[in-house]
């Protein structure tokens, strides 16, 4: 190999580390963490209480897609496909951080009947929403390829979470027949935070 082809290489290897870098640099960017600082804050006040804290994930959620329906009601709304599409990626992060919390609280065996039923009521209101979205879809079809994508993906995790989250509660009734739930879960962590 000539000493020209072997820096040609060098050079072609470094570019296609550095997309690679700028590549997960943006992919960090766009899915930063879903939830703005003053929810950020509300969380972490009551990280320690189940019920408030699925709460706040389930007001936050609703939040996003009221947001959501606003903007595209809103006719001065430019680029709508792609705020769309961004809208509904935050409220799929958002509800992943929900069910990674439910999560924790059963690993924890901590008592969540009373939020898992707002959470299911939630579920039902969210895929409506979500339904009547994708019913609109059909007016504006080049705007929709922006986000049906995003909006499948969330509809599918809305439709399996909303089974589990039946699931999670039928269990959490039979444990809690046999006592083998945390009635109190900040006294189990001695009141502090996660």
């Amino acid at each position: 190999m000539t000493m020209r082809a072997l820096r040609y290489c060098v050079h072609m290897g470094l570019l296609i580390v550095g997309l690679l870098i700028m590549g997960v640099a943006a992919y960090g960017q766009r899915h930063s963490d879903p939830l703005t600082q003053p929810e950020i804050d509300q969380i972490r006040d009551v990280s320690w209480e189940p019920r408030q804290r699925l709460a706040l994930y389930v007001s936050f959620a609703r939040a996003r897609l009221v947001k959501l329906e606003q903007m595209r009601s809103d006719p001065k709304t430019k680029n709508r496909g792609q705020q769309t599409h961004d809208m509904l990626d935050g409220f799929l992060l958002l509800y992943d951080e929900l069910n990674d919390n439910l999560d924790t609280y059963v690993d924890r065996h901590d008592d969540i009947r009373k939020p898992l039923k707002l959470v299911i009521d939630a579920d039902t209101e969210f895929q409506a929403k979500l339904l009547a979205l994708k019913s609109a879809a059909n007016i504006l079809p080049a705007e929709a390829n922006q986000y049906e994508f995003v909006l499948t993906n969330a509809l599918d995790t809305l439709d399996s979470s909303t089974e589990d989250h039946k699931k999670l509660l039928t269990e959490q009734e039979d444990a809690a027949k046999h006592k083998k739930l945390n009635a109190n879960s900040s006294a189990n962590n001695g009141g502090k935070p996660e």
